[in-house]
């Protein structure tokens, strides 16, 4: 059956290689991004409240989670005395501030258990400061808690987990507090990314720019373009939404194929070709009977019964048969050759592997 579901998913994707698609441009905005408008990560650690006995109980970052907030609000605990907190949990909360975001704004958050809480559902998180990587102060965090999953437990220790109970989110549950200062507006000169290392399609994003405005881009590597512009937000702004708009034809993608050896799952890139190759692969069946033998001792020898090992080994190997792989021009071609092979997943593994070494298989193969 999961050579038939293979087989079937290889034709899919033959079929759909195998279809006249237009050539057709990409902007330059869905091909990278200028370096100064980006995100920035931010993090915090605090206490989730309200649980219905599903939280950490005496777990020793909570108790002391709880001392610091108790002493913020004035409520002072007596040395030496652990509060039961299994309605508190200790959670990590985590955010992505958006370029450009101002104090003010709002934006959401992530929140995920650092102990042995159950299920943070009808919890309430406290204010807690979220810390960006130079650790500083750039947002607040506090709201209700939006759970998916569900946990439920019974006395004998039965469970029921439908998704994940410990991890929730707060739509729209932080405060910028801090805005993060860019330089796009005054640098002398910006910097546009792209996303994936390629020589011919950096050069012809700055043919492009260079179209539109003569003289502004330059390369600097395979991924970074130099752009000289005016200063000023209002005119870079300007200028940087007609870039992004700019149409550009991509270099065609990298040959490679993608093996997940855990899963059997095999990706091809249309770019890939097969040379001319002969193919023979079969496997090796060991298999070992153990038949132990009960040996009984003869009437009155005072003798003990025994056990007397027994083992059968038996190897049987497949028949291999040589196949023949012709010349793959395109994606459906290489496809029909690596079906005609009737191979499993794991077989299919190999025999790539082989192609590769044999020079073959023109791609890159990237085994995960």
């Amino acid at each position: 059956m999961s050579i038939m579901i293979r087989h079937l998913t290889l034709l899919f994707v033959a079929l759909l290689a195998s279809l006249p698609v237009p050539a057709a441009a990409e902007r330059v905005r869905d091909l990278g991004q200028f370096q100064s408008v980006r995100s920035n990560q931010l993090t915090g650690y605090g206490v989730v409240v309200g649980l219905d006995g599903s939280g950490d109980d005496n777990f020793a970052y909570v108790t002391q989670a709880m001392r610091g907030v108790s002493g913020r609000l004035g409520l002072q605990l007596p040395p030496g005395v652990n509060p039961a907190l299994k309605n508190a949990a200790a959670v990590i909360i985590t955010a992505e501030l958006p370029a450009f975001a101002k104090p003010g704004q709002r934006i959401d958050v992530t929140v995920s258990t650092m102990g042995k809480a159950k299920s943070l559902r009808g919890g309430a998180l406290i204010m807690t400061p979220l810390y960006g990587a130079d650790g500083q102060v750039y947002a607040m965090a506090q709201g209700n808690l939006a759970v998916g999953g569900l946990g439920v437990s019974g006395k004998d220790g039965s469970k029921l987990t439908v998704n994940v109970p410990t991890v929730g989110r707060i739509a729209d549950g932080a405060t910028v507090e801090q805005a993060v200062a860019s330089n796009f507006d005054f640098s002398e000169v910006l910097r546009w990314n792209l996303y994936n290392a390629d020589f011919l399609t950096i050069s012809r994003v700055r043919d492009a720019i260079n179209g539109a405005y003569p003289g502004m881009a330059q390369v600097e590597d395979g991924v970074t373009l130099a752009l000289m512009l005016p200063p000023g937000a209002n005119t870079r702004a300007e200028i940087m939404a007609q870039i992004e708009m700019l149409d550009v034809d991509p270099a065609e993608r990298a040959a490679r194929v993608v093996i997940n050896s855990r899963t059997g799952t095999i990706v091809i890139s249309s770019a890939v070709r097969l040379a001319p190759a002969a193919i023979s692969h079969g496997s090796l069946v060991v298999r070992i009977d153990e038949d132990p033998i009960i040996v009984q001792p003869e009437p009155f020898s005072r003798g003990q019964t025994a056990v007397e090992p027994s083992s059968t080994i038996t190897a049987q190997q497949e028949e291999s048969v040589v196949s023949r792989v012709g010349p793959g021009a395109s994606l459906a071609e290489v496809v029909d050759a690596l079906n005609a092979l009737g191979a499993s997943p794991a077989d299919l593994v190999a025999i790539l592997e082989g192609l590769k070494q044999a020079g073959s298989l023109t791609a890159e193969l990237v085994i995960i």
